[in-house]
């Protein structure tokens, strides 16, 4: 069982950043693939990015692209989701979870492929 925790939520003005934290337990954090969702009021959740074990590949949904960034840091059992330029349109409960097992590029954005979910962290734009 791998429990998941997110943080750094928050409200901010259109134009600013925020930092998200998800830290994650079990000894086997290296070899997890991680990835960040969201949903907004009203709607489906949606997959924003993901990062594979090593960190060597990342993968965004081309909204969030060039103004979010997704990172790693092993040795703390953590992944981190920088993002900037923030949108009103950017407002929902983000979530970050662990996919065991992810071959193909496109599997990261399916949600069925990843197995533990964090309860979420309310990011919320003003205009």
């Amino acid at each position: 069982q791998v429990q998941l925790v997110e943080s750094g939520g928050g409200l901010v003005q259109a134009g600013g950043s925020l930092r998200l934290s998800c830290a994650a337990s079990g000894r086997t954090f290296s070899s997890y693939n991680m990835g960040w969702f969201r949903q907004a009021p009203g709607e489906e959740r949606t997959f924003v990015t993901a990062i594979n074990w090593s960190g060597g590949s990342t993968y965004y949904e081309d909204s969030v692209k060039g103004r979010f960034t997704i990172s790693r840091d092993n040795a703390k059992n953590t992944v981190y989701l920088q993002m900037n330029g923030l949108k009103p349109e950017d407002t929902a409960v983000y979530y970050c979870a662990v996919g065991l097992r992810i071959g193909r590029y496109s599997d990261y954005a399916r949600q069925d492929h990843y197995n533990y979910w964090g309860q979420g962290t309310q990011v919320t734009v003003s205009s």
